[in-house]
């Protein structure tokens, strides 16, 4: 079975099973690529389907291979049965709900499916693994809806519907937004659909793929919204003309906290040549409020729990975590619980805490901006005020979506309800966990693109100085996305122009390189 866009060795990334790190991850979430597996895997991956043919012609009775699943494990299902097995399977598990996921999160999903696969402890055909990067080499996305998933025994029902799509069922998205069958789409990229194997239906369906996808995303996405909160900080501090000396590295090193000290150094070469900074030295001003003074504390947790989230997340998306698993040393096929996503949900809950706190404090330095007995800045920084409300409302608006914020971060891993008649009996909710980031990265996005803009009008409202040459060329790139406001005027596509900034900002390396996918 060949397709006319399986990858070769001349793609843009070949993948390593076990070796995909986080930097990769980032660049296939961002498509653009094309992706092939090291060659080196396929020896482990047909000798694992070789020792799975072996139980089912020496008619050896294993869960998985020609047993009923869940409570039907004891069911024995004859060999002539087993291709209606795996088909079964995988149509019965197709019962998701909702909005399709979004194309950044199946390209995240198809690759690391097809890295799981590929670890060679799976049972299946190389081609299976193949079929899954030929789908993502020609931008043929399947169409899996969002919810359904508790995040144990697998992803079952995302999964489901991606395996639908090798089978010539369930639907896909093509390159160009048609939405096509899954026979369809199995003909775009030149193959005929799969008639299942032994086990291959269930590996394609058990495994963390999906909530770690969902997680992954989130933690991009955090990373970017956190970097352009120290730069939106940054420009608050030299707005309120705030002390830099609560950030001098003796204070962070007396701590010894990493985060802290990453943090603190950031914010150093940020503010590196400012005329602004000592032209303030002797104000009289002892201690700035906790927002601006205590960036490196509260920013750098969150730093060191992204790095934390980072690694646990990293390792998920080379696992194997289908079940049961295949051991070719030992020829010996064993059930256990790989697919339970307990470290997937944790680390996307840490996530969660760690924007929810990067909104929480952006949207407290942009309350004291607006503040002019705490700023020094004109009221809600507008210079003809009562007339004009100036920023008030954008306030309001950012206070309101950090309140959100504080609702989504609650635990999604400390829930759990039985399924499958007590057999799967305590799951992990880790494919919300991970789904819900995507809402509390944009709402932070705003809060912090509304900081920005507000700090750098209030840098504008005192222009005598100029910042430092990196917080300068932030100045001017905001000012190219929102002008200078003089009176009140429509501020929702500020806000949404803003959102985007801290999103997708041009970053300097100061703030890039302290990030785990860049680092």
């Amino acid at each position: 079975m060949t397709s006319k866009h399986t990858a070769n060795p001349e793609a843009d990334l070949i993948l390593t099973p076990g070796k995909v790190g986080l930097a990769t991850l980032r660049r296939i979430q961002a498509g653009g690529v094309r992706l092939s597996l090291d060659a080196s895997v396929r020896e482990g991956m047909q000798r694992a389907e070789a020792a799975v043919r072996h139980i089912v012609e020496n008619d050896q009775v294993v869960y998985g291979i020609n047993t009923g699943f869940g409570k039907l494990a004891s069911t024995r299902i004859g060999n002539d049965h087993l291709a209606e097995l795996q088909r079964n399977l995988v149509l019965s598990h197709s019962v998701g709900t909702g909005e399709p996921l979004a194309a950044p999160v199946v390209r995240m999903i198809l690759a690391t499916k097809a890295v799981s696969l590929a670890r060679g402890h799976s049972g299946v055909r190389p081609a299976l693994a193949d079929a899954l990067l030929a789908l993502f080499n020609a931008g043929v996305m399947p169409r899996i809806p969002a919810k359904g998933s508790v995040g144990a025994s697998g992803d079952l029902a995302p999964l489901a519907h991606l395996a639908c799509v090798l089978i010539g069922e369930g639907e896909a998205t093509l390159a160009d937004g048609r939405v096509v069958s899954g026979a369809e789409a199995m003909k775009h990229i030149g193959l005929e659909p799969f008639v299942l194997g032994p086990k291959e239906g269930l590996a394609l369906l058990n495994g963390t793929q999906v909530s770690t996808a969902l997680a992954l995303a989130g933690l991009f996405g955090a990373e970017d919204v956190f970097a352009s909160a120290l730069m939106s900080g940054a420009l608050s501090l030299e707005a309120i003309q705030g002390s830099i000396k609560p950030f001098d590295a003796r204070i962070h090193a007396a701590r010894g906290q990493p985060g802290q000290i990453a943090v603190a150094g950031a914010v150093r070469t940020l503010l590196e040549g400012s005329e602004i900074v000592p032209s303030h030295a002797d104000c009289g001003r002892v201690q700035d409020p906790y927002s601006v003074r205590c960036i490196p504390q509260v920013m750098g947790a969150c730093l060191d729990n992204l790095a934390h989230a980072a690694r646990v997340l990293v390792i998920e998306a080379n696992a194997a975590s289908d079940n049961p698993l295949v051991f070719t040393d030992t020829g010996e096929v064993i059930s256990g619980g790989n697919f339970h996503a307990e470290p997937v949900a944790f680390a996307a809950d840490i996530v969660a805490l760690a924007v929810s706190e990067v909104g929480a404090i952006s949207e407290r330095r942009l309350a004291l901006l607006l503040d002019s007995g705490l700023s020094g800045l004109p009221p809600f920084l507008v210079r003809d005020g009562g007339l004009n409300s100036g920023f008030m409302i954008a306030q309001v608006t950012a206070a309101a979506l950090a309140s959100e914020n504080k609702s989504l971060a609650h635990p999604a891993s400390v829930d759990s309800l039985p399924t499958s008649a007590n057999q799967e009996d305590h799951v992990s909710m880790a494919t919300f966990a991970g789904r819900r980031l995507a809402d509390m990265v944009d709402n932070t996005a705003v809060v912090v693109g509304i900081e920005a803009m507000a700090a750098a009008q209030g840098i504008e409202l005192k222009r005598k100085l100029k910042s430092s040459p990196l917080v300068e060329a932030e100045f001017a790139a905001i000012r190219r996305k929102v002008a200078f406001l003089e009176t009140d005027r429509y501020l929702a596509p500020d806000i949404e122009a803003m959102r985007q900034w801290a999103l997708k900002a041009e970053l300097p390396a100061a703030l890039l390189d302290i990030l785990p996918s860049h680092s």
